[in-house]
């Protein structure tokens, strides 16, 4: 063997990027061989071909292998690779020569070695990558369509194969070990059980490089996983680095190779293909060394990569010249560890802090679940997987899967059961808890998951050292684990021995290796109120232990079989569903992080009627109170009654006795639709060519609606209608364009992609502006909500458009325009970029955005705007002159930014001591603690609250309300649109299109410096969630305070008991269905009214709540009696400040907000990965009651309060920055 290496390796890799080598075949393919060559003289007389077999040449032409590694080598290699890809005995048995495996990768090794050894120096060391390649065969996918179940080779068999490879590569002299080209997880992890099951037999480790093939544009492997979801699955191997290889050019692989750098804490490697495929080019593919070399010189450059190479297509001359290009770039920085449970399916699913809690569904559980049951023992495997996929419909994050029953083969079925759902992508997203008692049915169900499961469990009842093997082996196949309160003396049942076994259990895993974050405690749910005095305490036990865990064992989780609390009131479901909602209820409280749940079987914890929880409660904190019968007496005595006309208009219609080309013309300009598909119909009949109709009349009213818009005498609303007439039109045509096969429609003036991009839900402004754009004859490709960068970029190459629009309404929308700015910077894009939506300006255009892109940025700040802003762009002779007057402009703009002293900042301590200090004395105690859930909100009761003025700015009509309707200039719009508007909303309230649902919560809570501490009850003793909060750190005018919404609530040493509210409400959901009948009818006016609305709706339903917690639920201003207008006006004590605006810059406020509130499940809101609510007309944020709490701003924050916010989050400076740009 070869001498250890591997700090060498280490050091190397910190100080500069290693070049790894190129492609084998590429170089093999170059010599011309024929079958002679291949057998030589040892093989002559082998009965198969063995052309192709390329590994053979390591024993039959090892000077012309010997010879490539020394060409890399000279070429400036650091690493060269063995010529192993397919030396195992799987793959050579294609040939007949499965008994050379040994032989074959020994040999491979030597070969390598020497040439390595021949170019080492002191200053430039050579090391040899032993290569495993995926085999032929796939673990986790069948090879026959027609039975999904069917595996041409298990786990066993590929680990003895793989065995057998790595003693070869080890005994040949490698100096690490190379997994590369990974198409199918499980295989991946097969290789690295047998590597590390050899590294045991030999007492040393070696480094190991682990290499995955993302197949296509859809980002994931050829098994279905996700670039993330595939490191969360193999990290456990602790690679030396981590990436990606083959199947892509660089171009192509980028993106995935900049995901990989953010997640690993590992260095990371790619070695990518010469580009695409290319039959015609000397090597088979597109791109030239100076080519590739580009590409990843663009990597290296973005800190992306530690060691680079190629792939298929690539020569020494391409690995010469990234050599060359990469000299001197300073290698990636490694990313952080944290304590995070990274899971994953196809698709990553990570717990972290922030985390919800996470539903684990038990109904594929054969002891849970007597349906599951029967369908198992049937042998009805396919109802059984749909049993699985509703599961997951259902919302289950991770699926349990027991098959411990008497009279099953526990083990062959859940084999079979796995192998089935991992053909299903929409359940095989999703990590899987490979639950059971028997050991040998764990292993099983491990070596059938290529994603990162979780496995239930083990503990100390055999002792420490079958559980310390038992460990390892979960580690070894790349799992998490839960860990039973259970030691030799048995299962843990007071709070003292569930801590103490979970103590011991924790450090022999921690010193022995196991990562934090991957340590589930599972500190056993057992039944209560049986009627025996030692079971009063169970759950109260179990919340305590559940509270210490997370306090005193850093990083470790908690689960439970949440089920088992109510065993003793089985047969009764309400009482049992009651029990299980306040349990979890409390439990979460104190840190539950998972648990085995029937979520059929949990209600909503306000909702449980007064009496009944309150004797839940009383057994399930075991309160027992002087003159009341036993808690479980209390809730048998009620758990018996427990189970069980409008105004007609007259229309003239004087314009339909008009010639078909003069209707059609009218109809577009005023927007009507009633009689379009006949009279286009008619035009189509006496038209030479459907086409006709478009370039004609359609085409003539959309030009006079361009004009009179542009001449500020048509608005908003009547374009919006006039592109409903238009593409009902264009629908009624296309087929018949169609069937004549005639090219293309209207002669476009040019074609516009637009997209909301990624993290952001909102698009009324992005659907106004196309509807806009395409009344004046621009074709647009509207992408959607939620659109990733590279999305953009690609439809923008696929429609050759002519210009690219992105939108977004939260800040950190803003930071993803710069990325994709910077992007088609990159990727040498010259299309103008145009920037549009709430939060943009044309300071933060012309500051933040503009500089990314060395081509034309401009932004539009509304509809009426982009058609003269893209007619400018787009024109061949005024472009060159609006492009260069835009740049000046905006160069101007940056001129005196920069020139500006800015705002002047004191320092954190000084804006702390300028804080405001009045203190409310006497803080009214609201009525009811705790989360209140409003679900099917009556929308009746909404409709007084609404606020119509940013109605009418929807539509870009100026004025203020109600006198808006009285202007002399869009008075008749305005009154229109109006019309339409209210009789639009008496049908969403009467027929029910929304759904309106509510959660809020009044908790107990100090302010503690700039954050404020929210209490689990009255004893104030434990922190239920913290709220992070910034400072105005601006020089404030004399007697004017450093404002921070902790100022308003009293702080934790004065004694005085505070509180806080919190709220998140929604009035958009079902939205879609009726968004999707208007997308049906082409009524892009409808579409927009009814987002409008019910963004007026939501809004309304926070005003109304607010009203009704001062009045109502809070009670500190029961006598409050406002109008309407008073309440627009925020006339009232108290105000409501949300997480991105001013007051409360910081997006991801939210996270903990939802969390406290349950909002996703209580309410049916949730938070995209830029903490943008969805559905979009969703509205969250606290309640302060101080009565002199006002709106402030926090304008910009400097670099010790960015410290010190992320020192108190828990967060890197780096990601405070990235969230915090706003207002640095």
């Amino acid at each position: 063997m070869q001498p250890d290496r591997s700090e060498l390796l280490r050091t190397l890799l910190a100080r500069r990027i290693l070049i790894l080598d190129g492609a084998m075949g590429t170089m093999i393919q170059r010599h011309g061989l024929q079958d002679a060559d291949y057998r030589g003289t040892r093989f002559k007389d082998h009965p198969k071909e063995l052309k192709g077999n390329n590994d053979l040449l390591l024993l039959t032409k090892p000077e012309a292998i010997r010879a490539i590694h020394a060409d890399y080598l000279a070429a400036g290699a650091d690493i060269v690779e063995t010529n192993t890809f397919n030396a195992t005995s799987i793959s050579q048995a294609d040939y007949g020569l499965e008994a050379l495996a040994y032989e074959l990768n020994v040999a491979g090794a030597k070969v390598a070695r020497e040439a390595a050894d021949e170019y080492s120096t002191a200053d430039k060391p050579r090391f040899v990558a032993g290569v495993l390649g995926p085999t032929s065969r796939t673990a986790s996918i069948s090879p026959d369509v027609n039975d999904p179940g069917f595996r041409n080779v298990s786990f066993d068999e590929l680990v003895a194969a793989y065995t057998e490879a790595v003693r070869g590569l080890c005994d040949g002299g490698a100096d690490l070990i190379l997994v590369e080209t990974i198409f199918d997880t499980l295989n991946a992890k097969a290789a690295l059980y047998a590597v590390e099951r050899h590294f045991d037999a030999i007492g040393r480790r070696l480094p190991i490089m682990i290499s995955g093939t993302i197949t296509d544009a859809s980002g994931r492997t050829l098994s279905g996983q996700t670039t993330e979801a595939f490191w969360n699955s193999l990290s456990h191997a602790r690679p030396l680095s981590f990436g990606l290889n083959c199947a892509l050019g660089a171009k192509e692989l980028r993106q995935y190779v900049e995901e990989l750098s953010r997640l690993c804490d590992c260095f990371v490697s790619a070695h990518p293909n010469a580009g695409l495929p290319n039959p015609l080019a000397p090597t088979g593919y597109d791109e030239t060394p100076e080519m590739l070399a580009a590409e990843i010189v663009d990597w290296a450059r973005a800190g992306l990569i530690n060691i680079a190479g190629g792939c298929c297509g690539t020569t020494p001359a391409h690995i010469a010249a990234i050599a060359q290009a990469l000299n001197g770039i300073a290698p990636r920085r490694r990313a952080g560890t944290d304590f995070s449970l990274r899971l994953s399916g196809l698709e990553p699913f990570n717990v972290n802090e922030q985390s919800l809690f996470v539903n684990v569904g038990e109904r594929t559980n054969v002891t849970g679940s007597k349906a599951f049951a029967r369908l198992i023992l049937n042998g009805q495997f396919a109802e059984a997987v749909a049993v699985a996929r509703a599961q997951v419909g259902a919302g289950a994050q991770v699926i349990d899967v027991n098959m411990d029953e008497a009279m099953l083969d526990s083990k062959a079925a859940m084999v079979k059961f796995l192998n089935l759902i991992a053909s299903e992508p929409d359940i095989a997203r999703v990590p899987v808890m490979v639950d059971s008692s028997k050991w040998e049915v764990i292993e099983a169900g491990l070596q059938c998951l290529q994603g990162k499961g979780i496995v239930n469990s083990i503990s100390l009842k055999e002792g420490e050292t079958k559980f310390l093997e038992q460990a390892r082996k979960v580690r070894r196949y790349g799992a998490a684990v839960i860990v039973m309160a259970f030691d030799e003396q048995g299962q843990a049942d007071t709070l003292a021995r569930k801590t103490s076994i979970c103590r011991r259990s924790y450090d022999l895993l921690v010193q022995n290796g196991f990562p934090p974050g991957d340590i589930v405690f599972d500190p056993n749910v057992f039944a209560i109120a049986t009627g025996i005095a030692e079971h009063d305490n169970y759950a109260v036990d179990f919340i305590e232990a559940t509270r210490w865990i997370r306090k005193n064992l850093p990083g470790a989780k908690v689960s439970g079989g949440i089920s088992n609390v109510s065993f003793s009131f089985r047969g009764n479901d309400p009482v049992r569903e009651a029990i299980h909602t306040v349990f979890l209820y409390h439990a979460i409280q104190a840190g539950l992080s998972m648990g085995i749940v029937n979520a059929g079987q949990l209600g909503v914890y306000e909702d449980i009627p007064a009496d009944l929880r309150e004797r839940v409660e009383d057994v399930v904190l075991n309160r027992r109170k002087s003159g009341r019968p036993d808690p479980a007496e209390r809730l048998i005595e009620i758990a018996a009654s427990v189970k069980g006309a409008a105004k007609e208009s007259t229309q003239d219609l004087a314009w339909r006795e008009k010639p078909v080309r003069e209707r059609l013309a009218h109809a577009m300009v005023k927007g009507i639709t009633d009689f379009i598909v006949a009279d286009t119909e008619e035009a189509r009949l006496v038209s030479a060519r459907p086409l006709d109709v478009i370039e004609g009349p359609l085409m003539d009213g959309m030009n006079v609606v361009g004009d009179l818009f542009g001449a500020g005498k048509m608005f908003l609303p009547q374009v919006v209608k006039s592109a409903r007439v238009m593409k009902q039109a264009v629908a009624h045509l296309l087929p018949f364009i169609e069937a004549e096969k005639a090219a293309g429609g209207a002669s476009a003036k040019g074609k516009v992609v637009m997209a909301t991009v990624k993290g952001d839900v909102h698009d009324i402004g992005k659907n106004i502006v196309g509807v806009v754009l395409a009344c004046n004859n621009y074709e647009v490709v509207d992408l959607g909500v939620m659109v990733a960068a590279d999305k953009i970029l690609a439809a923008a190459r696929e429609h050759d458009a002519d210009a690219i629009g992105l939108s977004g309404l939260i800040t950190p929308s803003l930071e993803e325009m710069a990325h994709v700015a910077s992007e088609m910077q990159r990727q040498g894009f010259t299309q103008p970029l145009l920037i549009g939506g709430a939060t943009t300006s044309r300071a933060h255009t012309a500051i933040k955005i503009a500089p990314n892109y060395a081509c034309t940025t401009v932004y539009v700040p509304d509809a009426s705007r982009a058609v003269g802003v893209v007619s400018q762009l787009l024109s061949e002779g005024q472009s060159a002159a609006y492009r260069a007057e835009v740049a000046a402009d905006y160069a101007k703009v940056r001129e005196q930014h920069a020139q500006k002293k800015g705002v002047q900042l004191v320092t954190l301590e000084a804006a702390r001591a300028n804080r405001f200090k009045t203190v409310d004395a006497a803080p009214t105690k609201p009525k009811a603690l705790g989360v209140q859930v409003l679900a099917n909100y009556d929308l009746a009761q909404l409709v007084p609250c609404l606020d119509w003025a940013p109605f009418f700015q929807t539509w870009d009509l100026a004025g203020s309300y109600p006198a808006i309707l009285d202007d002399p200039k869009v008075g008749e719009t305005a009154r229109q649109v109006f019309a339409d508007g209210q009789a639009m909303l008496k049908r969403i309230v009467d027929e029910k299109w929304l759904s309106a649902n509510g959660v809020f919560g009044l908790f107990p809570a100090n302010s503690v410096g700039d954050d404020v501490e929210i209490y689990t009850d009255e004893s104030r003793r434990t922190v239920r969630l913290t709220w992070h909060n910034l400072r105005q750190q601006q020089v404030r005018p004399e007697g004017k305070p450093n404002y921070c919404l902790s100022d308003f609530v009293a702080p934790k040493d004065s004694g005085v008991a505070d509180y806080v509210g919190a709220f998140a409400v929604t009035a958009g959901l079902g939205i879609e269905k009726k968004l999707a009948e208007f997308a049906a009818q082409h009524d892009d006016y409808n579409s927009i009214l009814l987002k409008a609305l019910a963004d007026r709706l939501a809004e309304a339903f926070a005003e109304h709540l607010h009203q009704r917690v001062r009045r109502e639920f809070w009670g500190y201003a029961t006598d409050e009696k406002l109008t309407n207008e008073e309440l627009i006006a925020e006339k009232y004590r108290g105000i409501r400040p949300a997480a991105g605006y001013p007051a409360c810059p910081d997006h991801t406020e939210k996270g903990p907000l939802f969390a406290l509130l349950d909002a996703t499940k209580n309410a049916g809101i949730q938070l995209t990965e830029s903490f943008a609510m969805h559905p979009a007309a969703s509205v969250s944020g606290f309640y302060l009651a101080h009565p002199d709490a006002r709106y402030f701003a926090v304008t910009k924050i400097g670099r010790d309060q960015l410290e010190d916010y992320a020192k108190r989050k828990g967060m890197s400076v780096a990601e405070a920055e990235r969230w915090l740009a706003p207002v640095l």
